[in-house]
């Protein structure tokens, strides 16, 4: 695809994705992010050519103008946005598909001294959230949702929402358009909590346990009551059924003398 349309399309990618975009031009003078992509695009494209000292100055420019710091020597896919962008750091061997949505401070690092491939794959559709950390050689699956704040080490399936450090699968559902498109959603600040998840849980198995505990409680005490009451009848009816009680001393025939 030729290197403008690409660029067009990562203007007009902002409007999909940022309801305060409002024309054309203010993304094109205002938007860190689509000025991290466009002098990541020509970078990029020195780096593929053997430019790796041009390719690393304007990539250190761009980072300078925007606070955004791609390695000309990372793949990016169509229709990315970085929204906001400051603190974003992508890797030399990263690779991001068509349509992801990477909000500020996203770091997608490597693990390793070694050369060869060590940083993430991002497939498409993904949104990676406020602050979040994709580290190593790891693949975060299409129309996955990686929630603000958390630690990527290891590799997601499709469809998948995550959570926490390190991130853990809290949902396996994806939402797509009538056309079979999948949706970039992004509520990736209500996610689940699987920590106040597990917590909950365990609140109400206690409250559970508790009422089972009182309910046998009151049973037991009703029934120490009810024999307590049969064991008072049963002493009152054999005091009743004895001739006469003990007499008294004035009525007991003298003493033989």
């Amino acid at each position: 695809m030729p290197l403008w349309s690409r660029l067009k399309e990562d203007v007009l990618i902002a409007f999909e994705r940022d309801p305060a975009a409002r024309s054309v031009l203010e993304v094109v003078l205002c938007y860190p992010g689509v000025h991290a992509l466009v002098l990541h695009r020509i970078a990029h494209s020195m780096w593929i050519r053997g430019g790796h000292l041009p390719a690393r100055l304007l990539a250190h420019v761009a980072r300078f103008l925007t606070g955004v710091e791609i390695h000309p020597g990372a793949t990016v896919g169509r229709r990315c946005f970085i929204d906001h962008g400051m603190g974003v750091v992508i890797g030399e061997t990263a690779e991001i598909g068509a349509d992801v949505l990477i909000y500020q401070g996203v770091s997608l690092g490597g693990t390793s001294l070694t050369k060869g491939k060590r940083h993430p794959t991002i497939e498409d559709y993904v949104v990676v959230g406020l602050g979040a950390t994709v580290l190593g050689p790891v693949t975060v699956g299409r129309h996955s949702r990686v929630g603000a704040g958390s630690v990527v080490v290891s590799s997601i399936p499709a469809h998948s929402t995550v959570v926490g450090v390190p991130a853990r699968v809290v949902g396996e559902a994806g939402e797509h358009t009538a056309e079979g498109r999948p949706l970039v959603t992004l509520d990736h600040a209500s996610m689940p909590d699987p920590l106040l998840k597990a917590l909950s849980t365990l609140s109400d198995e206690l409250r559970r346990l508790e009422a089972e505990v009182a309910s046998l409680r009151d049973s037991k005490n009703s029934a120490e009551a009810r024999r307590e009451g049969t064991t008072s009848e049963k002493e009152g009816a054999v005091t009743s059924a004895a001739p006469g009680g003990s007499p008294a001393e004035d009525e007991l025939p003298p003493a033989p003398r």
